[in-house]
């Protein structure tokens, strides 16, 4: 008993010493607008530079350092879109406390919380990326993230919305960083313009990244709504063109202590027309074509973030997409004095509808080690898509002596596609000057697709039919880089196993793949000085066949085209080389870059005359490999403020690809075709021009114009399109709600043209509702600042590009 007494004296003893000898550092923090304390600010407490003690502060903004040895340090204060405090405290025995109450300055460009909007967009360069912060200008063009693509430097979208970066549509589309089983080009049209931050464009991703895209990834950043109590936004439109378009979302968020509640809804609905021809020109035949498209979706997302304590984070959220879409096509084929023809008309109704849901699940952990940047996540994500499609043709063929006979069948796809990834990141700053990152990761695919098919002129064994297309990928990263004064580097590498099988018709036809390939990468950065930067890159880079580039099962079909995939698809392989230079101005800024691909394998559209049709006058689209091109191009883009009321940023862009491969030539008197090689050059160049006219506080104008120069392909040739935007918009309620108004393409000239002499000559011509006007409306409400689990950046790994002729 006495042993235990006097060990207990002899700690408290110890204690008290050792008490005496040593401070405490204590404070709050607040925002300095409001003063507002701000919860979970990061407070460390450094000696030389290394970290001593580190903590979070709580829900009133305190925060509080016990047992510190007596002597002079550096505490720095952070928190996520407030600018960095750094301050010196000295504890000694003369003062052996220090309080240091201190408000925080926001940095409106990266506030997480109320969404703060700069009035006009800006460009800088990343190490690996560049990245383009949206401003009001750019949310102003129109309801959708779709409208606002064509405004982004090197980006273009294409009258069916699907997006292409450089010139080329084998990119990569993310959304927050993460994949999804939507087809890119139907979500970019379901996300408000609105709720996007920045679009980041990665055209030379790192081995960190997965290897998928040969121009690289588009990375679209969405406002995240981060404030304490109930609060949220609001934003609503309509588009007025042959009809009315609406759509609106709506954002809330509840915080509590350490558990943050987030959920958004988003609804587009309306009717979309399009319209175009083609003409053949051996012969004189006709077509012309009406779509109507009658779309209703939602799109909702509920989630909740769990702060365990100042080191582990958990989060999870589901993402559910639902939408039924109805659309109507009329092709009208007219046969002009057709030699060896009796037929004088042919005229369909055809009919698609039926739903699509996609339901995402994901669960994310971070934990985050004493050292400054030492973090470890993990991610897993599951994707589940079904799909089912209702489509009717009613075809009439009239003959020249004014008979006439009628085809009616029904067609049904369903389709269910399932993702499952796995993800772990790993990044352990060595020193201040040296960053070692890993991962690995697994992404496994399945994917079922049903056909039944009616048409009496089908043989009866291929009237059904089953695909299956299933991938499984895994692979482990390691990238290591250094930063110095004026220079800094990353190398790094990728190693990937790669499985794919497909299956038609439960076996009767089979196609296998499995690799293990090595994927390299190389950035390089030079700071000339303060306002100039010098950057060289290296990756290497694959497009997988997708599900759709692949089933062999009718994407859509009129009397003379029917588009589907090809099962014996190669992966194509992209070596790509990039140096980028980058100025900064007294009043803007300047980005200019230059990049040479070598790319195997291209896959690329392929139209040809059906095999199955004797008169030569059916053709087949699809995609097919050609062989191996090279390609090169330049870009520059220039964001200058000209006076206090006017600011432009013009761009350019411009690509060249050395193009060899085969395709198909008719020939009448034998009625067959036969394949031709042939090597091209093919050049495309692209110019925006952004102005803005700030009028005062809460009025300004903007002026748009976009062209897009004429191509000649490989199969066939593409014609020059342009337009020009004129728009405004007004702030009220102290900067918390905007009204702005658009009229797209004033003068109506946007169209797709082209002509081509393969299979045969033919030429053609789509549009669309380009020319509409927009009103759009939003609201933002919300408190103070909280902190969000910061997810890892994701990507697809499947090219999403299907046909889609509408």
């Amino acid at each position: 008993m006495k042993l235990k007494f006097f060990l207990l004296l002899l700690l408290g003893v110890i204690s008290t010493v050792q008490a005496q000898n040593s401070g405490t550092v204590s404070g709050k923090i607040t925002e300095k607008s409001n003063n507002a304390p701000i919860s979970y600010a990061t407070v460390s407490i450094k000696d030389n530079g290394k970290v001593v003690s580190g903590v979070n502060t709580d829900d009133n903004g305190d925060f509080t350092f016990k047992n510190l040895a007596l002597k002079s340090y550096t505490i720095e204060i952070q928190y996520i879109g407030f600018r960095k405090y750094i301050g010196s405290i000295i504890l000694s025995e003369n003062k052996k406390s220090a309080t240091v109450n201190v408000s925080l300055e926001e940095e409106a460009t990266q506030l997480k919380g109320v969404n703060i909007v700069a009035e006009r967009s800006t460009i800088e360069q990343k190490i690996d990326r560049k990245v383009v912060n949206v401003g009001k200008d750019l949310t102003t063009a129109g309801a959708s993230a779709s409208d606002i693509m064509n405004n982004i430097p090197s980006v273009n979208v294409d009258q069916d919305g699907k997006l292409s970066l450089r010139g080329n549509d084998n990119v990569r589309v993310l959304i927050d960083g993460r994949p999804s089983n939507i087809d890119p080009a139907q979500l970019l049209k379901q996300i408000p313009s609105t709720s996007i931050k920045k679009i980041e464009l990665i055209t030379n991703p790192s081995a960190k990244y997965n290897p998928e895209g040969m121009s690289g990834i588009i990375n679209i950043i969405l406002h995240k709504n981060a404030n304490t109590g109930f609060n949220g936004s609001y934003s609503g439109g309509i588009t007025f063109g042959e009809t009315a378009k609406y759509n609106q979302s709506l954002d809330l968020n509840y915080k509590t202590g350490k558990v943050n509640f987030f959920g958004n809804v988003g609804q587009n609905f309306g009717k979309y027309q399009n319209e175009g021809f083609m003409r053949r020109l051996d012969q004189d035949i006709v077509q012309n074509i009406d779509v109507l498209n009658d779309n209703d979706s939602y799109l909702y997302k509920i989630g909740m973030d769990y702060l365990i304590d100042d080191h582990n984070t958990l989060s999870i959220y589901t993402n559910q997409n639902k939408s039924n879409g109805k659309g109507f096509v009329n092709t009208d084929i007219d046969y002009n004095n057709v030699a060896d023809s009796d037929i004088y008309n042919i005229f369909q109704k055809s009919s698609y509808s039926g739903p699509d849901q996609v339901g995402t699940y994901n669960l994310a952990y971070k934990h985050i080690f004493k050292k400054e940047g030492h973090t470890l996540d993990f991610e897993g994500n599951y994707s589940d898509n079904k799909e089912d499609q209702y489509a009717s043709f009613d075809t009439k063929t009239t003959k020249l002596d004014n008979t006439s006979s009628d085809i009616i069948f029904n067609d049904y796809i369903k389709g269910t596609r399932k993702l499952t990834t796995l993800n772990l990141d790993y990044v352990n700053p060595l020193n201040e000057k040296t960053t070692l990152e890993a991962g690995a990761e697994a992404r496994l695919t399945r994917t079922d697709n049903d056909y039944t098919t009616g048409n009496p002129l089908m043989p009866i064994a291929d009237r059904v039919s089953n695909y299956t297309y299933d991938t499984d990928i895994y692979s482990a990263y390691v990238t290591f880089g250094q930063k110095f004064k004026k220079f800094s580097y990353q190398v790094g590498a990728r190693f990937e196993s790669y499985k794919v099988a497909a299956n038609l018709n439960y076996g009767k036809d089979k196609f296998d793949d499995d690799y293990i390939t090595l994927y390299p990468s190389a950035y390089l950065t030079y700071n000339l000085n303060e306002k100039n930067t010098l950057q060289f890159s290296y990756s290497r880079r694959v497009d997988r066949p997708s599900l759709e580039q692949t089933k062999p099962i009718r994407e859509f079909a009129t009397p003379l085209v029917t588009s589907l995939g090809n099962p014996e698809l190669r992966p194509q392989f992209t070596n790509s080389v990039e140096v980028n230079y980058t100025k900064t101005l007294e009043k803007g800024s300047f980005t200019a870059g230059v990049f040479v691909r070598s790319i195997n394998d291209q896959i690329s559209r392929i139209l040809y005359p059906d095999p199955a049709d004797a008169s030569g006058e059916k053709q087949i689209m699809t995609f097919t490999n050609y062989d191996n091109n090279t390609a090169y191009g330049f870009e520059a883009s220039f964001n200058y403020k000209i006076t206090k009321w006017w600011d432009i940023q013009p761009s350019i862009d411009f690509s060249s690809i050395n193009q060899e491969g085969i395709v198909f030539l008719y020939d009448p008197v034998t009625k067959k075709s036969n394949p031709l090689e042939r090597k091209i050059t093919v050049a495309a160049f692209n110019g925006r021009m952004n102005s803005n006219f700030k009028v005062n506080k809460r009025l300004s104008f903007l002026l748009f114009g976009f062209y897009r120069g004429a191509t000649d392909g490989l199969q066939n040739n593409s014609h020059e399109m342009y337009k020009m935007d004129i728009g405004s918009r007004y702030t009220l309620l102290n900067n918390k709600m905007n009204i702005s108004l658009r009229f797209n393409d004033v003068f109506n000239t946007m169209k797709y043209a082209f002509d081509t002499m393969y299979p045969y000559p033919q030429l053609g011509q789509f549009t669309w509702e380009s020319q509409t006007v927009y009103l759009g409306l939003t609201y933002n409400f919300g408190g103070a600042k909280i902190k969000n689990l910061q997810r890892k950046q994701r990507e697809d790994n499947t090219n999403k590009g299907g046909g889609g002729m509408f």
